[in-house]
């Protein structure tokens, strides 16, 4: 742009907020939080959509209209030929960027606040019904990883499902799983083969490092994964430390079995409950029976760097799905809870690479039409 041009556009700037100013009252001046307000609808209003009229250069036939599109920059008139250019479905009401914000949100939050959400943010009114269609109709593509898969985590949570009036809330697991090398997440509601399909469908490492906690749920998903000999399964150790604790009792004898335990010597840490009456403790005991060969030792791993000993990865993916799932009062339809996990995971993914690159600029969320 050159000096000349900046003037100009000044120029018009002024000339055009002379004309905004005459348009308005004295009672939306008194703040300015009320300035801001009206300028952005009036900006919206009567200038964005003149600005943003390069759009209209994708087609310079005149045509008949084929839609009013909202957008950021107000409602725009768009044509059948420049809704193929500009890669905009079929009497589709809502700009492909507008689209992406509503989605941002209601990935978060319910459909109602996500309607109320938009309009403070935006000034455009996208109702809870739209919101909630503009989700149902997505295709949410789950990744595909480039590198090897040496390593993964698996958890999973539960999701409240609505019931007939009158009768008792049910509620219904799913599992998610995340490839640790990208963070890439993939989540299923009552169909473990989704999640397990994804798995064997990357490229995966001589050896596979599995992580979990105890629940047989889990290492039931992971036995699918790859055959025995290419699996390495590995007890979350804070899961592990949390069983423990549950014993009570003495915190010497405690310690001491967790430094057994830091060992990988399971036999060793039996022995020191050998002569503890709580149930607890006998709990205890037949949890680390149970999971002896998922008990590695767990100093040798950490200092030697030969994989992870944690799943904290998957656990802040549930708590990143149950943020939406899991919002106050929030009842599902079993048939609409996929794509709300779908959603829900495709935000997390976003979020977990914007936080390995160090950037929140990048990469760009893009939802699949």
């Amino acid at each position: 742009m050159t000096p000349e041009e900046e003037q100009q556009i000044k120029e018009y700037s002024r000339a055009i907020a002379k004309i905004l100013y005459k348009s308005t009252t004295g009672e939306q001046l008194t703040s300015l939080a009320k300035i801001e307000e009206v300028v952005r609808s009036q900006m919206r209003k009567h200038v964005m959509p003149e600005v943003g009229f390069f759009y209209r250069k994708c087609h310079r036939r005149k045509q008949r209209i084929q839609t009013k599109n909202k957008s950021i920059i107000g409602e725009l008139p768009i044509t059948n030929s420049q809704a193929q250019k500009l890669e905009i479905r079929p009497h589709n009401q809502l700009s492909p960027y507008l689209e992406a914000c509503c989605l941002r949100i209601s990935a978060s939050v319910s459909y109602q606040r996500a309607a109320e959400d938009i309009e403070y943010l935006t000034g455009v009114e996208v109702s809870k019904s739209v919101q909630q269609r503009l989700v149902h109709r997505q295709n949410f593509e789950l990744p595909q990883v480039e590198s090897t898969v040496e390593e993964l985590s698996v958890d999973g949570g539960n999701i409240r499902i609505r019931t007939i009036k009158g009768q008792v809330c049910d509620w219904k697991g799913y599992k998610a799983t995340c490839l640790h090398e990208k963070q890439a997440i993939a989540a299923s509601f009552q169909e473990n083969s989704l999640v397990i399909d994804w798995v064997k469908s990357q490229s995966i490492a001589p050896i596979l490092t599995c992580l979990g906690d105890g629940h047989d749920g889990i290492w039931n998903i992971v036995r699918d994964f790859a055959p025995e000999h290419q699996r390495r399964e590995v007890l979350d150790w804070f899961h592990l430390m949390e069983n423990l604790h549950k014993i009570g009792g003495s915190n010497q004898r405690l310690n001491q079995a967790k430094i057994l335990l830091w060992q990988g010597k399971v036999d060793d840490a039996i022995a020191v409950f050998a002569d503890c009456q709580l149930k607890q403790a006998f709990n205890f005991c037949t949890y680390l029976e149970k999971h002896r060969h998922r008990i590695v030792n767990y100093q040798y791993y950490q200092a030697e760097q030969i994989c992870s000993i944690g799943s904290g990865a998957i656990e802040s993916t549930v708590k990143q799905i149950d943020r939406r799932t899991k919002i106050s009062g929030a009842q599902w339809k079993s048939d609409n809870v996929p794509q709300v996990l779908a959603q829900r995971q495709s935000l997390s993914q976003w979020i977990n690479l914007c936080s390995l690159n160090k950037n929140w600029d990048a990469p760009t969320l893009e939802f699949v039409k």
